[in-house]
C-alpha cells in the first residue's frame, strides 16, 4: 500500500499520483509501455499483464487504452500500453496521447519497446523519451528475430551509453519477461538509479531564452511537469503546444489523466 511514509517510493510520487486520481489502494506505481509501433509492444503488454488487463478509450477521444496490472514482490504495478509512435514531435492523435501521457502523466517507469532487427530506427523516439524522463527501462525486444539475422547487440555497452538498464526479450516465447519486471521494481523503487543521456548541444543563448519561457510559463502553471521540454518545443514552433498553451488546453491534460484512471 502506497501511502506518505512509503519508503521504497519516489519522492514525487504520493503527491502526484493522488494528483492524477489514481487509484492507490490497488496500484503502488504507474507504468507506461511505450514504442514505435511493429516492436512487439502489445506481446510485451500481454506478457506482463496476463488477464490482468482491460480497454477503455482516452478522454474525449476514440484511441483505445489498454491498462493491466501484475504483482511483483509486494509492489502493485498498472500498466498503461501507449499507443506506437515514431516521435515525441509528431502530431497524429495517437502520437500526441502517448507525448502528452509521458510529459504531463509523469509515469514512475517508462518501458521503451524496440526492435532488436532494428534499433537504429528505434532511437529517435529513445533519446527523446530521456529527455523528460529520469526512470526508464529499455526492453530489446524480439531478440530471436534478430538472432536468427546474426544480428548481435552488447546490451551492457548499451546500457552505459544511454544509463538506463537494458533487458532483453522475446516476448512471443516470455524471454526475459521476468527480469524485465525485476528491472522496472528495481527502477521504479529506487535501487537502479538511472543517469539517462541527454543532448547537450546548446548554446548560451538558447538556455537564456529556455529560462525565460519556463520563467513564464511557471507564474501561469506552476503545477506542470516537464517545462524545460515544453519551452523548447515553443521554440521549435511546435503548433499543436503553442495551440494547448493559447487555448489553456494544456493545463486540463493532467485532468485528463486523472479522469481516465477513474473510469478505469
Amino acid at each position: 500500500m502506497l501511502n506518505n511514509k512509503c519508503e521504497n517510493c519516489p519522492v514525487h510520487q504520493t503527491e502526484h499520483l493522488v494528483k492524477l486520481g489514481i487509484d492507490m489502494e490497488n496500484f503502488d506505481f504507474v507504468i507506461a509501455l511505450a514504442g514505435n509501433p511493429n516492436t512487439g509492444k502489445s506481446t510485451v503488454f500481454n506478457a506482463l499483464t496476463g488477464l490482468k488487463q482491460h480497454t477503455g478509450n482516452w478522454p474525449g477521444k476514440t484511441v483505445t487504452r489498454a491498462e493491466g496490472g501484475f504483482i511483483y514482490g509486494k509492489n502493485r504495478f498498472k500498466l498503461v500500453d501507449l499507443p506506437g509512435t515514431y516521435s515525441l514531435l509528431s502530431t497524429s492523435t495517437d502520437e500526441e496521447i502517448a507525448r502528452d501521457f509521458l510529459l504531463f502523466g509523469k509515469p514512475d517507469v517508462t518501458v521503451i519497446v524496440v526492435d532488436s532487427t532494428r534499433l537504429e530506427r528505434n532511437l529517435n523516439l529513445t533519446l527523446q523519451i530521456l529527455e523528460i524522463t529520469d526512470r526508464a527501462v529499455l526492453c530489446l525486444n524480439l531478440t530471436d528475430e534478430a538472432e536468427r539475422h546474426g544480428i548481435k547487440i552488447d546490451e551492457r555497452a548499451l546500457a552505459r551509453r544511454l544509463g538506463i538498464p537494458v533487458v532483453p526479450t522475446a516476448a512471443r516465447i516470455n524471454r526475459g519477461i521476468d527480469r524485465l519486471i525485476q528491472t522496472i521494481d528495481e527502477v521504479a523503487t529506487g535501487k537502479y538509479k538511472c543517469n539517462p543521456f541527454r543532448i547537450s548541444a546548446t548554446t548560451p543563448q538558447l538556455d537564456k531564452a529556455i529560462d525565460k519561457i519556463v520563467k513564464k510559463l511557471k507564474n501561469v502553471y506552476p503545477d506542470l511537469p516537464n517545462l524545460h521540454w515544453v519551452a523548447l518545443r515553443l521554440l521549435e514552433g511546435d503548433q499543436s503546444i503553442l495551440n494547448a498553451i493559447r487555448t489553456g488546453e494544456i493545463a486540463s491534460l493532467q485532468e485528463n489523466f486523472a479522469q481516465a484512471e477513474e473510469t478505469a
